[in-house]
């Protein structure tokens, strides 16, 4: 199959899937960017890194692994394919969410929809756990992290890039792992 129809076809599937935000789709992306086109779990982690300090939508982060592997113009299959078909069908759903009103079988759907979209999303934060806490550092680093986002009022963005830029220096200078 040719490389531009295979990840329109790859992307506009996760797309859809893609159910609680695109964070539910991790799991898959990742293994299917592992054996259909190579990319291993640690680039995995670093782009999805660049895509959550990046401004705007976090998932942004595909136009990276677009042209990573068909050049700008897979960047622009991969944009439109991961973003029109979910547009489109909550477009499409959000119309008949309405006009549905107060129907009963309305906000038992919702409840159904609540605990599938919070477990995908679980899903999404253990694989890229499991890609980058490879070790004492990376431990220590993820909790230190978790604690500063939780306890303190320090803007995340500051706490990742410090934990970031002190695991570096860690690893760079210092050897450790």
């Amino acid at each position: 199959m040719n490389v531009l129809m295979h990840l329109t076809a790859t992307f506009a599937m996760l797309s859809l899937l893609a159910v609680g935000g695109g964070t539910a789709v991790l799991p898959e992306m990742q293994v299917v960017l592992a054996h259909q086109f190579n990319i291993d779990h640690m680039h995995f982690v670093q782009v999805y890194s660049i895509g959550q300090l990046a401004p705007g939508p976090n998932m942004l982060m595909v136009l990276v692994f677009g042209f990573q592997i068909a050049g700008f113009i897979g960047a622009l299959i991969v944009l439109l394919s991961f973003f029109l078909p979910s547009s489109v069908l909550c477009y499409f759903a959000g119309r008949l969410w309405v006009r549905i009103g107060e129907n009963p079988w309305r906000r038992a759907v919702q409840n159904a929809l609540e605990p599938i979209s919070i477990g995908l999303m679980a899903s999404g934060v253990y694989a890229v756990a499991k890609a980058s806490i490879n070790g004492p550092l990376t431990i220590a680093l993820s909790l230190t992290s978790l604690y500063l986002i939780m306890k303190t009022k320090i803007n995340p963005v500051f706490v990742i890039l410090g934990i970031g830029l002190f695991g570096s220096i860690a690893m760079r200078f210092f050897g450790i792992k």
